[in-house]
């Protein structure tokens, strides 16, 4: 059996910047974000198909190159960004200066001390890798794409490495950055984190 590649790229800067904007907020790509996705895909397009995050930040960009390469692509939901309840829409500097406590309390126990109202860690990370396990048997000994989130590609390396999600957000996920998992039949296998591209 032949492997698949799942490349997993996070999506460019934002209109507004850095924030926490989760699921619900659904900012498009600033010229900056933009530039960083051409730059980090370049000319070179090696997959076979193109998969986003619902999310036009994630979207737009994966329709583009789809066009651009005449390839298929698809949209999965279950790719979307983790829930961050309370704290969508806010930037760091915000909570530090807001909410200090409860800021530190997460990053300190990001499973048990979740913002108000946040999407649980655990059944995010259950989300993301169903649908990446789901993907691999699709595209079986292809190699495909996946346009998504810092925090969906946090969950997929964690998964990968069989990592517990207290550690999580200790990954640092780079915009456009390019991330590499192998699905073989033995198992699954980290090869590439935040490549500034294709490889």
């Amino acid at each position: 059996m032949t492997d698949t590649i799942i490349d997993l790229i996070r999506h460019g800067e934002p209109v507004g910047g850095r924030a926490y904007r989760g699921h619900n907020i659904d900012d498009p790509l600033s010229e900056k974000g933009w530039q960083q996705m051409w730059d980090a895909v370049g000319n070179h397009c090696p997959w076979d198909a193109i998969i986003s995050s619902p999310l036009s930040r994630c979207l737009n960009f994966a329709h583009a190159l789809a066009d651009d390469n005449q390839l298929n692509y698809e949209v999965v939901d279950q790719f979307k960004e983790v829930g961050f309840g309370s704290w969508e829409g806010q930037t760091p500097e915000q909570l530090k200066a807001e909410r200090l406590e409860e800021y530190n309390a997460f990053y300190q126990d990001p499973v048990n001390l979740r913002p108000p109202g946040a999407e649980d860690l655990e059944q995010f990370i259950q989300r993301v890798t169903g649908a990446l396990n789901d993907t691999a048997e699709k595209y079986q000994g292809q190699h495909v794409l996946v346009v998504a989130h810092a925090g969906v590609i946090r969950a997929a390396i964690a998964h990968a490495l069989h990592a517990p999600p207290l550690g999580m957000y200790k990954i640092k996920v780079s915009n456009a950055g390019i991330s590499r998992l192998r699905f073989s039949p033995e198992k699954t296998t980290l090869e590439v984190i935040n490549a500034s591209m294709p490889i």
